[in-house]
């Protein structure tokens, strides 16, 4: 809802114009999830759907945040959350690793490394102001520190996998 408080779009545009652009590295989604999620705010009332009606191409769905929707976000933003649970499959393999020859636990670190590199270089290249910029709005703000959070932690992944590569290497 809170994309939908910025603008009204198609599910295809959240998905494009979003999703894959600014929020890939909070919270992925697909095409399927997404369109799952507007029927479940629209039978809750939260969100409207018009049809654009195309002539060279099919038709759009619309979608738009009703007042109750705007009041329904408003009361999610305030309300506090318990920490999330992780499971990170590596942190797991890692704990019972220690049936597996050096070389088999650095590959496997190794890859790790190179994926989390990847990443970090994709939460780099999103392009958000400085929060020093006089001209920065409010929610850019709030877009960039969320965005430095993702790029410490990357950073934080690469140094540690660094650190345990290191190790394993003297094993």
């Amino acid at each position: 809802m809170g994309l939908l408080q910025q603008e009204q779009r198609t599910g295809y545009e959240l998905k494009t114009n979003c999703f894959d652009q600014y929020l890939v590295h909070l919270w992925p989604a697909d095409q399927a999830q997404i369109y799952r999620t507007l029927d479940k705010l629209l039978e809750q009332g939260w969100i409207t759907c018009s049809i654009e009606i195309q002539c060279d191409r099919p038709n759009r769905k619309v979608y738009s945040v009703t007042e109750a929707g705007k009041a329904e976000f408003i009361q999610w933003l305030q309300s506090p959350h318990p920490l999330p649970t992780l499971r990170e499959p590596l942190l797991l393999q890692l704990f019972f690793a220690a049936h597996l020859p050096s070389e088999a636990i650095v590959q496997l670190l190794e890859q790790q490394l190179a994926a989390r590199i990847e990443k970090l270089t994709e939460c780099e290249n999103i392009n958000l102001p400085m929060l020093s910029d006089q001209s920065t709005s409010r929610e850019q703000i709030m877009q960039k520190l969320v965005l430095e959070l993702v790029l410490r932690r990357e950073q934080i992944y690469i140094d540690w996998l660094k650190t345990v590569i290191e190790i394993m290497h003297h094993q």
